[in-house]
């Protein structure tokens, strides 16, 4: 009879689809709140949008991304930041950073099979999944990291002046870093303003999280397997018991 011990993966497909259905809600009304963005700030700076007193600044907010115009007694914002939109845009987000982590999380366990949460795997399979939630998430990080920090791996002290034809009126590049890509672009005139929007670098940096999450599942994966295939080759993994005699059986 075989000792060898059978090993296990937990059931993440429900944390996977709970987290798909909220990123598609997500995505839905990320369109949504950009969309109702566009030109707002300049209907407000007519006077078409009617607030409390008189209209003292038009800024832009991250996230749930949306135009406010503040007015002396308070702030009139584009659908993005509005009662029904906001609050669904921070409900879908939390959904999919929760069941996201949570199922990167259970990559890293490797349970026994019996309960109900668990379902019986080797560790080969095991190796090709977490393999493809490492790439997967290592895959956006790379291309944020390269959408935010392009200029900076180019050349961290000009940033700032890369691919424009400045003359002598060219930028300082100060304070820059590489996590997360940003930096301080600094005019002639003494205005300063950040290389990229602080959204993306946010991003950026917190997309890493993921990506190392996952990459520590499937490195322990692969543990595992090399593990079961040293017990092998050296001979003290158990042998698997030989099939029944199906003639005496009867």
């Amino acid at each position: 009879m075989s000792h060898e011990r059978t090993h296990g993966g937990y059931r993440t497909g429900g944390l996977w689809a709970a987290a798909g259905i909220a990123f598609g809600a997500l995505a839905v009304c990320l369109f949504l709140a950009l969309f109702g963005m566009l030109e707002f700030d300049e209907r407000c700076m007519h006077g078409l949008v009617s607030g409390p007193g008189r209209l003292q600044e038009v800024r832009y907010q991250a996230f749930p991304p949306a135009t406010v115009c503040e007015f002396q007694g308070g702030d009139v914002m584009s659908v993005g930041g509005r009662e029904v939109l906001g609050p669904l845009l921070r409900v879908s987000l939390l959904v999919v950073v929760v069941c996201g982590a949570l199922a990167l999380l259970a990559e890293c366990f490797d349970p026994r099979p019996g309960g109900r949460l668990v379902t019986p795997m080797s560790t080969t399979e095991k190796v090709r999944r977490t393999g493809t939630a490492f790439t997967v998430t290592g895959s956006t990080f790379l291309l944020l990291y390269a959408l935010a920090g392009s200029r900076l791996l180019a050349g961290p002290s000009e940033a700032c002046s890369a691919g424009g034809d400045w003359g002598d009126q060219a930028p300082r590049t100060l304070d820059h870093s590489f996590f997360p890509p940003q930096a301080t672009c600094q005019f002639t005139s003494g205005l300063t303003e950040p290389l990229n929007h602080s959204w993306l670098a946010s991003l950026t940096a917190q997309s890493a999280a993921p990506a190392l999450l996952a990459g520590v599942g499937f490195a322990l994966a692969l543990r595992r397997r090399r593990a079961e295939s040293r017990a092998v080759r050296h001979g003290t993994g158990p042998a698997v018991s030989p099939e029944p005699d199906r003639e005496n059986t009867r």
